[in-house]
C-alpha cells in the first residue's frame, strides 16, 4: 500500500476551521426560512429527485469512478467523503445566477444539511467500506461514530437554526449583515484552504496533479448527473439547472472539518476536499455564467 502522508495542522487550527463551518453555515442560514424547508411537502417530486441525485446516485457514481481510476486509497477515501457531504454554501447565489429554480435549490440546500446527520456518516461508511483498499484503509483509522455525529450537529445543524432564528426575529440586521457575511464567509474559506496547502506543500507536491484531475473529473460527473436527473424526472430546465448545481457543489467545509478531525494521518484525504472546494467554484461560477446567457 502506498505511504501516506499526514496533515501538519496544530489543534487551535482545527478548532478554527470548525467554527470557520460553523460561521458558514450560520450565514447561509440568514434567509432560510420553514417555508422553504415546508416546500419539500408541498412539491415533493423536484425534491426528492434531488435528493436521490445527491445521497444515491452521486455516492454511487463515485464508486465506479474510483473503481475504473483505481487512485491511491487516501485519495479515493477524499472522493467518498466529498460525495457523502450535503449541498455546498455557495449553491444557492449560482442557482440564482444560472436562471435555475432558485425556490427548490434553497429546499435542497436546507433539506440535505439537515438530512446530513444521517446521510452523510452512513454513505461514507458503505461506499468506503464495499471498495476494498479504503476499506482496509478504514480498518486501520479509529472513526468514532459517535463524534462524527456530534461534530455535524454542532458545527452545521446547530448554526443553520440559529441562523434561521436571527434572519426571523431580526429582519432588518438580517438585510444588512446577508451580503458581508456571506462573501467574507467565501473568502475566509478559500484563504483557510491556501494556508493549509502551503503548510503541508512539501507533503501534498505528490499527489497535487492527479488530486485535482480526479476532482475535475468528478465534479464533472457530478454536475452532469444532477442535471440528467432533472432531465429524465422531466422537472423542466430550471429545475434541472437546480439539480445540477445541488449536486455538483458539495460542502467542501465539511469535508475537511472530519478529515482533520478524525483523519490527519490521511492527508490525502484532505487535499482532495481542498482541492474540490476551490474548483467547485470555479466550475459553478463558470456553468452559472453560461446558463445566465442563455433562456431557460
Amino acid at each position: 500500500m502506498e505511504e501516506r502522508i499526514a496533515i501538519n495542522f496544530d489543534p487551535n487550527s482545527q478548532m478554527a476551521l470548525n467554527f470557520l463551518l460553523a460561521f458558514i453555515m450560520f450565514g447561509v442560514s440568514l434567509d432560510l426560512k420553514w417555508s422553504d424547508i415546508s416546500r419539500a411537502f408541498r412539491k415533493p417530486k423536484p425534491t426528492l429527485l434531488g435528493l436521490f441525485s445527491q445521497f444515491i446516485l452521486l455516492p454511487a457514481l463515485t464508486f465506479v469512478l474510483a473503481y475504473l481510476w483505481h487512485p491511491i486509497p487516501g485519495l479515493a477515501l477524499g472522493m467518498f467523503l466529498v460525495a457523502a457531504c450535503p449541498g455546498g454554501t455557495v449553491s444557492n447565489f449560482m442557482s440564482s445566477m444560472a436562471k435555475a429554480d432558485l425556490g427548490l435549490s434553497v429546499t435542497l440546500t436546507a433539506i440535505s444539511t439537515l438530512l446530513c446527520l444521517f446521510f452523510t456518516p452512513f454513505n461514507f461508511e458503505l461506499w468506503s467500506g464495499l471498495y476494498p483498499e479504503t476499506g482496509d484503509l478504514l480498518k486501520s483509522v479509529s472513526l468514532d461514530a459517535v463524534e462524527l455525529f456530534k461534530t455535524v450537529f454542532l458545527f452545521l445543524i446547530l448554526p443553520v437554526f440559529v441562523g434561521m432564528y436571527v434572519g426571523a426575529k431580526k429582519p432588518v440586521l438580517t438585510a444588512k449583515m446577508l451580503k458581508p457575511v456571506r462573501w467574507a464567509s467565501m473568502l475566509i474559506f478559500m484563504a483557510f484552504i491556501v494556508v493549509a496547502f502551503l503548510k503541508n506543500k512539501d507533503n501534498f507536491i505528490t499527489y497535487a496533479e492527479l488530486a485535482l484531475a480526479l476532482v475535475i473529473v468528478h465534479n464533472l460527473i457530478a454536475l452532469v448527473s444532477g442535471y440528467l436527473v432533472g432531465k429524465v424526472g422531466r422537472l423542466g430546465e430550471p429545475a434541472s439547472r437546480s439539480l445540477a448545481i445541488e449536486t455538483g457543489i458539495q460542502n467542501s467545509a465539511l469535508g475537511l472539518v472530519i478529515c482533520f478531525k478524525f483523519f490527519p494521518e490521511i492527508g490525502e484525504m484532505a487535499l482532495l476536499c481542498a482541492m474540490w472546494g476551490i474548483w467547485h467554484i470555479i466550475s459553478g461560477l463558470s456553468i452559472s455564467a453560461v446558463w445566465s446567457r442563455s433562456n431557460s
